[in-house]
């Protein structure tokens, strides 16, 4: 058979992606992807311990991402991602930043973390007051919200499920009910924190109901990604990645309570 008419295959740009060990959403960070960027995947070495703050500190150590980001070497990407949201955020703004350093001298390549891009997307979406929802342990949360903090950002409401293992298999509807637990007063737009919590097909619906941007951990990373290389993340109807999905009518504001969800 003569495939000569077939072409290709196209070029590709790349994008490595360092993740934590029990990483289980490869195909869903592909999701935002388009198609002529490939995602090069590897991940930190296995450790005895359950998602907490100490697990966050072991998978963030330099020389585990200085080792991860020069196995990504070989396929030359054109930057890395740190897909890991406690593990960006546990060392605070400076820690984050030393993070992609570390990266970027083991790789010569620009560098981008979980965190550090949630940053961006709320700069982009000009959004100072956030509600969070987390699939962690209150101890956790609230590392979170002390990175936020120091950024400048108020959390005007959260929800978390105090989980310490597999959150991968957190269905959608845990997630919908956590994020309408979540908004506590007058929010700009709602954080799912978590690369490995499922998030891509709920981001659409929460946004229609909630009148207000929905980002999710595996969203903004691979967004901040992918605008590095001067593309677009892809997705249905997301503020993030599509700016007409932005304009929409203020909803009424909630009582300021703070409550967990679990």
């Amino acid at each position: 058979m003569d495939v000569s008419f077939l072409g290709g295959p196209h070029p590709q740009r790349g994008v490595g992606v360092v993740a934590p060990f029990d990483f289980a959403l490869d195909r869903e960070l592909w999701r935002w992807v388009p198609d002529h960027v490939s995602l090069h995947v590897t991940r930190t070495p296995y450790v005895p311990v359950e998602v907490s703050l100490d697990l966050a500190r072991l998978v963030s150590e330099h020389e585990t991402l200085g080792d991860a980001v020069r196995a990504l070497n070989a396929v030359e990407p054109e930057i890395v991602a740190y897909a890991c949201t406690s593990g960006s955020f546990v060392g605070g703004i400076a820690g984050e930043r030393a993070m992609c350093e570390a990266m970027t001298r083991a790789g010569a390549m620009p560098s981008v973390t979980t965190s550090g891009a949630l940053l961006q997307a709320l700069d982009e979406l000009d959004a100072r007051r956030v509600a969070l929802v987390t699939p962690y342990t209150i101890s956790v949360t609230q590392s979170l919200e002390d990175y936020l903090a120091e950024a400048g950002i108020r959390v005007t409401g959260r929800a978390y499920m105090g989980l310490t293992r597999h959150i991968w298999k957190v269905p959608y509807r845990d997630v919908v009910d956590m994020a309408r637990s979540a908004i506590r007063g007058s929010a700009d737009a709602l954080f799912i924190s978590c690369t490995n919590l499922p998030t891509y097909d709920v981001l659409p619906q929460l946004e229609a109901e909630l009148r207000i941007p929905v980002i999710s951990a595996n969203q903004v990373t691979m967004w901040a990604a992918l605008r590095h290389l001067g593309t677009r993340a892809v997705g249905p109807y997301q503020a993030l990645i599509d700016e007409s999905a932005r304009q929409r009518p203020v909803p009424p504001a909630l009582p300021e309570e703070q409550e967990g969800w679990a």
